[in-house]
């Protein structure tokens, strides 16, 4: 399953890179990216666990970049 997220907010190609990276690491996530330019996020992973997927990544988002929202796209 994909999810694409909106991330309002972020102003750093390498908390971006940063944010990828955590989210890539995630157990059930297949692939990550995060674009900078376009401050979107796509996430492949299993649809059983999405929901705890995305709760996480907004966590990891939370942290590295606190003033970034996660918004649907």
């Amino acid at each position: 399953m994909k999810k694409v997220c909106r991330l309002d907010g972020l102003g750093c190609a390498n908390c971006a890179a940063k944010i990828e990276n955590a989210v890539a690491k995630l157990d059930g996530v297949s692939a990550a990216s995060v674009n900078f330019m376009t401050t979107k996020m796509v996430i492949e992973g299993e649809e059983a666990r999405m929901d705890e997927i995305m709760a996480q990544a907004t966590a990891i988002v939370k942290k590295i970049e606190p003033d970034v929202v996660v918004r649907k796209a």
